[in-house]
């Protein structure tokens, strides 16, 4: 795969992937509510798991209203899925328990054979081919977030390689500027990378371009065990 690709995705009217059963675990959240949403306008059928319901749902979605943290909830949700995205962020009720709960997820999802594709984040890439990841120096970063940017990097350097074999994931990140407090505009494309970061051209992408690049990745046969980086 060509690091910083630019990639047009193809509209859903034309796509050629088969329909999949996708369980979204943090549904609601910032990416998790795009990506059911994209999900949903190419015909997957979509379950979005959260602690709360939304006021607006998006139409053809299953909303499962249940806490992450409880295994009985994570298992209604996954044991017949295809496809389950981990969306979660390791703050607020996540805060110590976010790496336990997404080796959860990884060990439902083996075990009921479905693929694994987790929201991740942009500390766990890397400047350039063989340079150390941005986690590994923090000295930039305010004290009170190394804990949350160390927790979300683990995910992808120490818990999903030591997964059961038969799991099958894929870690996506970021790039630098996205989130809520940088929401950029929605363009319809999206440049795709390896675990070197893709240098980004107009500042944030937008969760709706980070969501297409997302689905697209859900849609493709070719990654395994491995890590993307979708920028715009």
């Amino acid at each position: 795969m060509e690091s910083g690709r630019l990639v047009a995705p193809v509209h859903s009217s034309v796509r050629k992937a088969p329909i999949s059963r996708i369980s979204v675990i943090g549904g609601t959240g910032y990416a998790g509510s795009a990506i059911v949403a994209e999900a949903v306008s190419r015909g997957h059928e979509v379950t979005s798991l959260s602690r709360s319901l939304p006021t607006d749902q998006v139409p053809g979605v299953r909303y499962v209203q249940g806490d992450a943290s409880d295994e009985a909830v994570l298992t209604s949700v996954i044991e017949d899925a295809d496809v389950v995205v981990a969306a979660l962020a390791p703050r607020g009720d996540l805060t110590d328990t976010f790496r336990e709960v997404n080796r959860t997820i990884a060990r439902l999802a083996a075990s009921a054979g479905a693929r694994l594709f987790v929201v991740g984040g942009f500390s766990s890439l890397r400047p350039a081919p063989g340079a150390p990841r941005y986690v590994e120096d923090l000295s930039a970063v305010p004290a009170e977030l190394h804990h949350e940017v160390q927790s979300g990097a683990a995910l992808v350097l120490e818990d999903l390689p030591a997964a059961p074999e038969a799991l099958d994931w894929v870690f996506v990140s970021p790039p630098l500027q996205f989130g809520s407090f940088a929401p950029g505009e929605r363009t319809g494309s999206y440049r795709v990378g390896t675990d070197v970061a893709v240098v980004a051209e107009g500042g944030a992408i937008s969760a709706q371009d980070y969501a297409i690049g997302f689905v697209d990745q859900i849609e493709r046969t070719d990654l395994h065990r491995t890590q993307v980086n979708v920028a715009n």
